[in-house]
This record gives structure tokens, C-alpha cells and sequence, in this order.
């Protein structure tokens, strides 16, 4: 048993891939040290492994990395992986913290050679730290600026050589010019349920979880593609079943927990549903602009655009439209509605057949 059961199951974000609050410490127990522990991506697994093999044989550092995708998928991870596949150290830090370029001069300015610098939310970065940071990418050199006006000098500074390893959400917010210093691309997907069942197995073995394999395929189904998702279904399958059973996770507790959250069969929660009943009943299935969804589910915009809408769309329940959103045949048969005989997006078999 742990240490940690809840008596009470309040609501949360639980689908939502952006990390929550007081989640990092246990994503960092379930990260994976080395490429060969890391389940899914065979491609940019498979491409990063011959970069950075290829960079050890010839003694220097690998060619600055960009890994690109929806969150949740392991980009952070990845980026762990390549400095210790370097046996290297890495800092870690983020796009809206180097608000200056002093505050990236600093940085670089203390890297050891062979070090890993991780940028998270790379298209997030000022403009004055990136337009310094191509420099260091290209020449391992910063020039800072002392004084002010006409009496200003400019300084070269030599810094260590390193590899920088970007992660964002929306490679299309990069510029052009940065994109172009990265030698190496990484594009994450999002993951099978085959692959996702892998993922919940091992964490559960980490975390001293008893599941069995209908557990493990239960809740790799509802997890919308995203490791993160799948381990924090996981988690809270876990405390449901320590609390009302008998501490074994199989598909009967899974579905049961499930229940409670609110996740459905499909991976949908309770505001995908509120938003797709909304498109539907009030508004016979669009098309309607996302704002005025949003009101009818009391939602922000940009939670609906950010959070229901690209599942929504990837599970064919939802299209975009210049118009507005509008519902599928999809959708109306999930609600267990029938759907109007001129249904415009009838998208056919989804990713789920």
C-alpha cells in the first residue's frame, strides 16, 4: 500500500497534457534513463541514438537538437536522455524565463564543454536573447554589450562548445533563422495504445502498482495518445483502487475509477462532452465560433481551443471550418443522438476503428 490513498475524489484536469501542479517530482520517479528504456518514437529514437553515437566516436559535441510536438509526449525526457547518453550535464530552463539576453550571457557563460543546455518552450523566447543565441549555436561566442549610448563596447565572449537541445509546442511560432541552427529535428507523435499499455506497465512496476493486463490495456485506451495522460490515469486508477477495492488493478477497477473521473471509453472527459453536447443541442452541430462555444460550456476560449479541440478534431468528432466548429456524424452517435441526415463532416473510420 502507499502512503498517499485519497478518501475524496475532487476534479481535475486530468486529461489535459500540460503538466500539473506538484507533478513533476513524480514524473521525474517514471522518466527513462536511456534511449533504450525509452518506449515509443522508434523513429526519432532510432535517428537521435546514430547523432549522438556518431558524436562520441568523433569526441565532440552532437549537433544542436529540436524536438518538436504536442505536450506530453516526452520531449523533456528525450532531452535528459541525450546528456546522459553524453555522460554530459545539463541545464535546464525555459523559453519565458530568458525575458533578457544578460540572462542568457549568464548562462552560457558558466556551460562546461560537452554540457546539454535544455530550453524548454524554445518559441517562447525573447527576441534579444534568440538573436544572441545564434551566435553561441554557430560560433560558441556571445558579444555583450557594456555601457550605454554612443559610450557603449561591445565585448565578445568565447563560451564553451554545447549542445542545445529546444523543446516547444508549435514549431511554426519559431523563426526561421533558429530553426535553421538546429542540425537535428525530432518530430514526437503521439503514441498507440499498444505503446501506451507499455508505458502504464512499466511505471506501475515503478510505482509498486498491481495491474494486470486488461488493467493496463483499459487505461492505455483512454489516455488520448499521451504518456503523461496514460500515467496520471494511472495514478488515480491507483488511488481508487486502494481506497474502494482491494488494491489490484484489473479492467473492472479501471473502468470503475475511470468512471469517477469522468473519462469515458473514448478518452473523453467531462468538457469534451459538455462541448460537443453544447454544439449539438444548442446549436444543432455548427457551425459555431469558438467563443461562443465557450460561453455555452463557461469555459475560457483558449482552454477550449487549446485543451478539447485538438483531440476532438484527432478523434473525427470535431471539425474546423471557416464558419465555425462542427460537429461530425461522430459525435452525435457518441452522445447517442441521431444525427441530422445532411451531417457535412461524416469523417469515417477514426483513429479509434
Amino acid at each position: 500500500m502507499h502512503d498517499d490513498p485519497v478518501t475524496e475524489f475532487e476534479p481535475e484536469e486530468t486529461l489535459s497534457a500540460l503538466p500539473q501542479q506538484g507533478e513533476r517530482d513524480v514524473e521525474g520517479t517514471l522518466r527513462p534513463r536511456r534511449l533504450d528504456e525509452f518506449v515509443g518514437q522508434p523513429r526519432v529514437r532510432e535517428q537521435l541514438q546514430l547523432v549522438l553515437e556518431s558524436a562520441r566516436r568523433r569526441g565532440v559535441p552532437p549537433d544542436h537538437v529540436l524536438l518538436s510536438g504536442p505536450p506530453g509526449l516526452g520531449k523533456t525526457s528525450l532531452a535528459m536522455i541525450i546528456a546522459a547518453e553524453l555522460d554530459a550535464a545539463i541545464r535546464i530552463t525555459s523559453g519565458p524565463a530568458l525575458e533578457r539576453a544578460g540572462d542568457l550571457a549568464a548562462m552560457l557563460s558558466n556551460l562546461v564543454e560537452g554540457d546539454v543546455l535544455f530550453i524548454d518552450e524554445i518559441h517562447r523566447i525573447a527576441r534579444p536573447a534568440e538573436e544572441m543565441l545564434y551566435l553561441a549555436m554557430e560560433d560558441f561566442r556571445v558579444d555583450v554589450v557594456v555601457g550605454k549610448g554612443p559610450g557603449a563596447t561591445s565585448i565578445p565572449l568565447e563560451i564553451a562548445p554545447f549542445t542545445l537541445v529546444g523543446a516547444t509546442t508549435r514549431s511554426g511560432a519559431l523563426t526561421g533563422p533558429l530553426r535553421d541552427r538546429f542540425g537535428f529535428t525530432g518530430h514526437m507523435e503521439f503514441y498507440s495504445a499498444e505503446e501506451l499499455e507499455l508505458v502504464v506497465r512499466r511505471s506501475a512496476t515503478i510505482l509498486d502498482i498491481t495491474l494486470d493486463t486488461d488493467g493496463a490495456a483499459e487505461i492505455a485506451g483512454r489516455s488520448r495518445g499521451t504518456p503523461r495522460i496514460a500515467n496520471r490515469l494511472l495514478r488515480r486508477v491507483r488511488d481508487y483502487a486502494e481506497v474502494r477495492a482491494d488494491g489490484t488493478v484489473d479492467r473492472d477497477v479501471a473502468r470503475a475509477a475511470l468512471k469517477v473521473y469522468d473519462v469515458d471509453e473514448l478518452g473523453l472527459d467531462r468538457l469534451d462532452r459538455a462541448v460537443l453536447s453544447a454544439l449539438v443541442k444548442s446549436f444543432n452541430g455548427g457551425p459555431v465560433g469558438v467563443a461562443t462555444l465557450a460561453v455555452a460550456v463557461g469555459e475560457e476560449t483558449t482552454t477550449v481551443e487549446e485543451v478539447c479541440e485538438p483531440y476532438l478534431v484527432r478523434a473525427g468528432m470535431l471539425a474546423r471550418t471557416p464558419r465555425g466548429r462542427v460537429a461530425t456524424a461522430l459525435a452525435w452517435e457518441h452522445l447517442g443522438l441521431t444525427p441530422p441526415a445532411a451531417t457535412p463532416f461524416d469523417v469515417g473510420p477514426t483513429l479509434f476503428d
